[in-house]
């Protein structure tokens, strides 16, 4: 995966909130601008379908020099 430079509206709402899928797929159900609306959205959601799997994850690039090596970074946090 090539890095990309973050987009406004992905620096606005860094925090998302997806619904995994069979065969390691992925649905967004939300993005939030703070972690605690993200992880409230969360709480809401076990109690109206407590089957379903959902993870708050922040999405971030790191700032590039050109003494760096790029690494996309996705910091999962599970409640």
């Amino acid at each position: 995966m090539i890095p990309k430079q973050l987009t406004y509206r992905d620096r606005l709402q860094p925090w998302h909130l997806i619904r995994h899928l069979p065969n390691c797929q992925r649905l967004t159900v939300a993005r939030f601008a703070r972690r605690r609306d993200a992880e409230s959205y969360q709480n809401a959601l076990r109690r109206l379908m407590p089957a379903v799997p959902h993870t708050v994850f922040v999405n971030t690039v790191p700032v590039l020099d050109e003494n760096t090596v790029p690494i996309p970074t996705q910091l999962a946090i599970e409640v």
